[in-house]
């Protein structure tokens, strides 16, 4: 019996032996696990959307914006048919021109008219948002300012359609030096580009106050060419990537090419009749 019991605990022990390496087996799978799926976690990284690219990375030349025939009939007589460009420490960020005239007319009284366009360009900012949004903002301030222009009288305000992709108009009355002026603001969006366009007129010594259906129909006249002129010069891409452009140049080369080979058949010719 003694001697049983020393073979008895060494059985055991052998026994025990397996039992212990599953143990340990299991318990290092969960710690590869466990570290593994922490070692994952701080790689997984919050990628922020890209902003929309800004549609115009320039603006027109203000002066150029709205059409000489168009000067000549909203603003007879101006002073500088060319206009007057307003001030900007960045012309491809902000621009303006203006132009204004007195047609004279002796007794029979004077007309005066006053034109202004204004164009405000926005980038495109990862923090700040993209241009259109940003050149959205601005528009609906430019269009608040003109509703709360101080002295204003019967101020409306409406959406004008056609011109750009939003654009609202806003008209009012103004007395100044004792005269009446109608007044008409259009404010329009185009991609990242917000076009603010003024038109005023007065009747002096006598004469009629222009109505203020003609004002703002000359204002939105005025409004829709500027628009346009925003990326008009900008080169449209074919295709192939090349600009448009390009075109005319291989109409040339064509040409050329039909005029030499009528030239060459010519030559091709006589050389046959000699022989």
């Amino acid at each position: 019996m003694h001697r049983s019991a020393p073979r008895l605990s060494r059985i055991l022990a052998c026994a025990a032996v397996p039992v212990m390496l599953v143990v340990a087996g299991c318990s290092s799978d969960s710690d590869e696990a466990k570290g593994s799926g922490s070692s994952t976690s701080p790689s997984v990284k919050k990628t922020e959307p890209t902003v929309e690219p800004a549609k115009f990375a320039t603006l027109p030349d203000a002066c150029g914006s709205i059409g000489k025939k168009t000067i000549e009939d909203l603003v007879p007589k101006t002073k500088t048919k060319s206009g007057t460009p307003g001030k900007s420490s960045d012309t491809a960020v902000r621009g303006g021109c203006s132009w204004n005239g007195l047609d004279d007319n002796g007794v029979k009284g004077s007309q005066y008219r006053w034109l202004d366009v204004g164009f405000t360009r926005f980038d495109s900012d990862q923090s700040l948002g993209s241009g259109a949004k940003r050149a959205t903002e601005e528009y609906t301030k430019q269009v608040s300012k003109a509703q709360a222009t101080e002295g204003a009288k019967k101020a409306s305000a409406k959406p004008a359609e056609d011109i750009g992709e939003q654009a609202t108009s806003v008209t009012y009355s103004l007395t100044k030096s004792k005269e009446d002026f109608e007044y008409a603001t259009i404010v329009a969006r185009t991609g990242n580009v917000v076009v603010s366009v003024t038109y005023n007129g007065a009747g002096f010594a006598g004469a009629k106050t222009p109505s203020a259906a003609d004002i703002l129909k000359g204002a939105r006249k005025a409004a829709a060419e500027a628009v346009a002129a925003v990326g008009a010069d900008k080169p449209t891409a074919s295709p192939s990537g090349e600009a448009s452009s390009s075109a005319k140049p291989s109409a040339k080369a064509s040409s050329s090419a039909k005029a030499t080979s009528k030239a060459t058949s010519k030559t091709t010719a006589k050389a046959t009749a000699k022989s």
